[in-house]
């Protein structure tokens, strides 16, 4: 995980752990689903709108933006559109959620009610990494 130091001493969040609901499966038949989404840059947002792909077909977009933005998922020496691409669907769902949370609203937790006794509390969607807390 990574945090800035504010000039007024405030630290600013800047990367985020997650656990994929079901896991990326790499060409050797390995599941990974332990990773790290970053904040977007601005330059995140606008690079991608220039891609063939996402002019052809802008929901593609969202494809790059994750492909920029989440710098390891579990062992998978780099991450890639095609890394993004071959995510099960609900995992897709998963970080394009994330992406939302952390760079529209600023946090990574929902409210959530149990279904039994309609208590309401937060939980945080990314989870965290083994070991951390």
């Amino acid at each position: 995980m990574s945090d800035i130091q504010g000039t007024d001493g405030r630290t600013m969040r800047t990367e985020y752990p997650f656990v994929l609901p079901r896991g990326y499966v790499d060409a050797q038949g390995r599941v990974h689903r332990e990773g790290l989404m970053r904040l977007a840059t601005a330059r995140d947002e606008i690079a991608p709108q220039t891609d063939p792909k996402v002019q052809q077909n802008p929901a593609y977009l969202t494809v790059q933006l994750l492909a920029r933005t989440v710098t390891r998922i579990g062992e998978v020496p780099q991450v890639t559109a095609d890394t993004i691409e071959n995510l099960f669907a609900s995992d897709l769902a998963f970080l394009q959620d994330l992406y939302r949370r952390i760079n529209q609203e600023g946090r990574t937790e929902a409210q959530i009610s149990c279904p039994s006794c309609a208590h309401e509390f937060l939980v945080d969607v990314a989870g965290e990494s083994p070991g951390e807390s």
